[in-house]
């Protein structure tokens, strides 16, 4: 996803409802597959959604820290403008797409799984990255 490359490749962030243990969750390569499985659960209601974040137009920045030898990455910071009571969230799963113009959740895999442990009160919830919350050792 660095420099746009492949050129249709975002990040897709997807809010749930319920989120099985990593144990569960081992065996499921695809977004797709983890829709299917009963121990997780998308929120898309009370104006939840997913968030897709590509790495032109400033949605994510990588830069070189020479000091520490790693690349940084950060990214726009992720806002629902208000989600509805009773309409709360357990995590956020982190996705990559390599063709955002698929469409198919079956070609979209799932990376990491964050706690996101919302309370929904129709209260702006903003989820902010830290420019040192993803990096690696190798400069690219």
């Amino acid at each position: 996803m660095l420099s746009n490359d492949p050129a249709n490749s975002v990040l897709v962030f997807v809010p749930l409802s319920q989120s099985g243990s990593a144990e569960q969750a081992e065996a499921l390569t695809t977004l797709a597959a983890v829709e299917s499985d009963a121990n997780f659960a998308e929120q898309t209601a009370g104006s939840w959604g997913r968030k897709v974040v590509a790495d032109t137009g400033g949605g994510l920045a990588w830069a070189w820290d020479a000091t520490n030898n790693r690349n940084e990455a950060d990214a726009t910071d992720l806002v629902w403008t208000a989600p509805l009571a009773a309409n709360n969230t357990t995590g956020l799963l982190v996705c990559y797409d390599s063709d955002s113009t698929g469409g198919a959740d079956s070609a979209i895999i799932p990376l990491i799984h964050l706690d996101m442990v919302v309370t929904a009160n129709g209260q702006q919830v903003t989820f902010q990255f830290n420019a040192e919350g993803f990096y690696n050792a190798t400069r690219t």
